[in-house]
């Protein structure tokens, strides 16, 4: 195996909390290898632990066994190596849109001038549609555009990984339609090896080139991994045109549906999407 198909190497990977009860392993034995420039999406049902992957990965909480490597280095802890984008973009309220973006720009390229370091923060800016807002504190930005601001600001930091935890599980269906087109363009800009916690089949199917469904906690896992066979860039109205997206699509619901007491969703109308695709078309 090439390095590259293992960049980023999960291995082993297990979590235990103290619980009321005793100890409780939220996830014991995930296993993942994620190839260089690979988009990823772990999708399970609620408790499951994919979260808890992430946080692992990001460095931001420490496995109780097992470990993670990035492009050849143990991941031990938080690092600029990693952009994350929280489903709260979690700004600094004081600061304004390109002030939050530069804040990471300022310390992964210390050595640039302050007028490169700028208009990186502008370049990113300006990418995810917020040229107009430089100057645009938090309070004045929708919940949207503050989601913007969060993704320029993981992409502007050139990490080897992108990290998005359930990015748009706050907003409007519109609003999540447009920025999935956003993040979607950005990322096949730069094409950076990405993983994405998502609840969404659909949102996976279009962002990823696997799918990675996880079994429920605790002691959560790997179950299956399904393959997006779709080329890129991709474009949503074909894909949902496709028959090979339901096949997709019916692969990745019969996995969550087998785990879960709950009815399953109705699928989404094509027609209905197409329409939303179009008001977006006409916002942008």
């Amino acid at each position: 195996m090439n390095s590259n198909d293992k960049y980023l190497e999960i291995c082993d990977l297990t979590k235990a909390f103290d619980g009321p009860t005793g100890t409780i392993e939220v996830v014991k034995g995930f296993q993942l290898k994620v190839k260089c420039g690979e988009f990823i999406s772990l999708i399970g049902h609620s408790g499951c632990g994919k979260s808890t992957v992430l946080s692992m990965i990001a460095g931001l909480t420490l496995p109780t066994g097992g470990g993670i490597i990035l492009n050849g280095r143990e991941i031990d802890g938080p690092g600029p190596d990693r952009g994350v984008v929280f489903q709260a973009p979690c700004l600094l309220p004081w600061m304004t849109a390109e002030e939050n973006v530069l804040l990471g720009v300022q310390q992964v390229f210390a050595n640039d001038s302050k007028q490169r370091q700028r208009e990186i923060a502008r370049e990113y800016l300006e990418l995810v549609g917020l040229g107009g807002a430089f100057h645009k504190r938090p309070a004045e930005l929708s919940s949207g555009m503050r989601q913007r601001v969060g993704i320029a600001r993981a992409f502007a930091l050139s990490p080897k990984l992108l990290l998005l935890d359930e990015p748009f599980g706050m907003l409007d269906a519109l609003t999540r339609l447009e920025l999935q087109e956003i993040l979607l363009s950005v990322w096949q800009r730069h094409q950076m090896t990405a993983v994405m916690v998502t609840h969404d089949v659909d949102e996976a199917i279009l962002l990823s080139d696997r799918v990675v469904m996880m079994t429920n906690g605790p002691q959560a896992r790997v179950g299956e991994i399904v393959n997006v066979p779709f080329a890129r860039p991709r474009d949503r109205i074909s894909l949902l045109e496709s028959a090979q997206y339901e096949d997709v699509r019916d692969n990745v619901l019969s996995f969550l549906e087998e785990r879960s007491n709950i009815k399953p969703r109705l699928p989404i109308e094509s027609g209905a999407v197409s329409n939303a695709s179009a008001e977006i078309a006409t916002r942008t």
